[in-house]
């Protein structure tokens, strides 16, 4: 059957505009991260810290990443809140036998569960109220500083009028296809909220590295908006809170957090429902952003696939070529920034990927999410 030439027209000029979109958000977006130089701070003073990490039965993850939190280098008062949220195994203890080497490390003990507040709010805000000081600092019971200077490096990021850090929580680099698609879909997240956050707009950090102050916290009167929801104690916070103005980021390696990457391949998933769960909660103008970044790129390899078997291969070719390419320089230098330069090989093979992933998760938008944020 021979296609109507006003149709492979059509056919054409959509997968020109869905490349088009494509190099937009590559140059406009993603280029900042790519290209991104920390400004030059002079006369930094180094500030108070408060650390808070939520555990509820992770004894086994506190005793291998906890203290690569308690021996920062960090010269300034510094205190570390570990919220024990109604664990029933050896957290309690563990935390004694830490509490006898470092007088600094702060146990909040939660017995009970709170009523009406699911997922992992609560316990964050008791141990929120319960630091001394004003620079926040976030991480999980599974991570790791990648280096002693993750505190300095995350608190010099304030300057005047920064009310808001955010890091990069990244995965152990591992063997396997998993450990690679994981730390990829990491990665292409980070570099939507990074760059979106360099562009003036911000909209979601992770709390495996994320930093803010306290009045940033006090004044949106906590997690009182979103306690209904089980997820949303980092993203939708940020996504409410953070502005062009009050917002940096930090992505100096030595200022990543590291976790253990899920085992299996089921985990990852149900992880990732949960945590997409929450982004109809977005504003508009983010959901749309973020929207239209995902269509063009999931109509992109079908319009592709079309134009190479029924219209001019060569023409499409060169169309996507010029993508290709863009894609290829920001990429590299992005994950060369985020210390994630031995994925870059396989960059193209992840892309295509996406179409699949876009496909397998789209569900999570209207599923609704479990009520645990362990």
């Amino acid at each position: 059957m021979q296609i109507p030439d006003i149709i492979l027209k059509v056919m054409f000029y959509l997968l020109c505009t869905a490349v088009g979109v494509q190099v937009f958000y590559y140059l406009f977006f993603y280029s900042r991260l790519a290209f991104y130089k920390e400004k030059e701070r002079t006369n930094t003073v180094e500030q108070p810290v408060s650390i808070v990490i939520c555990a509820r039965n992770e004894a086994g993850k506190l005793v291998t990443n906890l203290p690569g939190v308690l021996v920062q280098d960090y010269k300034t008062t510094h205190e570390i809140v570990l919220v024990n949220d109604n664990s029933e195994d050896e957290t309690k203890y563990l935390i004694e036998e830490f509490r006898k080497s470092f007088k600094n490390l702060i146990p909040v003990t939660l017995t009970q569960e709170a009523k009406l507040i699911v997922g992992k709010k609560f316990p964050l805000s008791m141990g929120i109220k319960s630091a001394k000081f004003e620079t926040i600092l976030l991480t999980d019971a599974d991570c790791v500083p990648a280096s002693e200077f993750w505190i300095q490096k995350m608190q010099g990021a304030y300057t005047d009028g920064i009310e808001i850090v955010l890091g990069y929580g990244a995965y152990h680099h591992k063997k396997g296809l998993l450990n690679k698609i994981i730390r990829f879909e990491t990665f292409f997240s980070a570099l939507n909220y990074l760059s979106f956050a360099i562009a003036g707009l911000p909209y979601m950090g992770v709390g495996r590295n994320l930093s803010y102050k306290r009045e940033v916290f006090i004044r949106n009167k906590g997690f009182s908006s979103i306690n209904q929801l089980p997820g949303g104690d980092d993203d939708l916070f940020i996504n409410q809170v953070a502005t062009k103005k009050n917002t940096t980021v930090m992505i100096d390696p030595l200022a990543h957090t590291l976790s253990e990457p899920k085992k299996s391949f089921g985990g990852w998933v149900k992880q990732k429902y949960r945590h997409y769960s929450t982004s109809k909660y977005y504003k508009p103008k983010h959901k749309i952003l973020l929207g239209m970044q995902s269509f063009s790129l999931f109509a992109l390899y079908p319009l592709l696939v079309f134009n190479l078997i029924f219209c001019n291969w060569w023409m499409a070719l060169s169309v996507y070529g010029v993508r290709l390419l863009i894609q290829a320089l920001v990429y590299y230098k992005a994950m060369k920034k985020l210390n994630e330069s031995d994925l870059f090989p396989f960059f193209l093979l992840f892309d295509i990927g996406l179409f699949f992933y876009y496909i397998f998760f789209l569900p999570a938008i209207w599923k609704k999410p479990h009520k645990t944020w362990d």
